[in-house]
């Protein structure tokens, strides 16, 4: 079954954002999704409790405790939301179960200084089994100095930029609604549905 997590040790940087989309946009291709939150917060739990019944359905999903990360029976793709602060313990599970990892990053100096940390010592692990890592630029206010800044720290990491997303409104309203930007008409989310392409690709959906 195909796990693909979402981790950053800073909180506040879109790992629930990319949580909720990518799994929903497994399920609108019709896999059975389940949507595990693993983040104090639960905000990936909350988003399914606002998730109108008539679109595809995302199951949820009770993480065991911290070192015992079981995968659920019955469906064929799992995301993982992770919290902020993820300790040691907890990413060797998520690493165990995950055959894709995605890594957001913001383009604030606190954002770029605990990826860079966390970026290290995923690439200086010695797992025995280690998923694929990619980055996603979140919230990029596009045609600024911030994001030509970013795109020069990102280009300095040991790991591929899969993706960057805007900074928009879109996320925010469709958030509050239990949605992803796959349950509205394309037409809505032109730009969002274009810079997601190359996401979608990477994580083989």
């Amino acid at each position: 079954m195909p796990v693909i997590a979402i981790a950053n040790p800073k909180g506040g940087v879109g790992k629930s954002t990319l949580a909720t989309n990518v799994a929903g946009l497994l399920a609108r291709q019709g896999h059975a999704v389940m949507l595990g939150d693993i983040d104090r917060q639960q905000s990936a739990r909350q988003w399914l409790a606002l998730r109108p019944a008539v679109l595809p359905s995302i199951a949820s999903w009770d993480v065991a405790a911290p070192g015992s990360l079981r995968l659920p029976k019955g469906t064929t793709h799992a995301v993982l939301d992770t919290p902020a602060g993820l300790s040691d313990a907890l990413l060797d599970s998520v690493l165990r179960v995950a055959d894709r990892l995605i890594v957001p990053v913001q383009a604030s100096l606190f954002d770029i200084q605990a990826t860079d940390d966390f970026v290290r010592r995923l690439t200086q692990r010695r797992a025995a089994r280690m998923p694929a890592i990619g980055l996603v630029a979140m919230r990029v206010r596009e045609h600024t100095l911030s994001q030509e800044r970013l795109n020069e720290y990102l280009a300095s990491l040991p790991v591929p930029v899969i993706a960057s997303l805007r900074d928009t409104q879109n996320y925010v309203h469709l958030a509050a609604h239990g949605l992803t930007v796959w349950d509205v008409a394309p037409s809505r989310v032109e730009r969002e549905l274009e810079q997601w392409a190359p996401l979608v690709a990477w994580v083989g959906a």
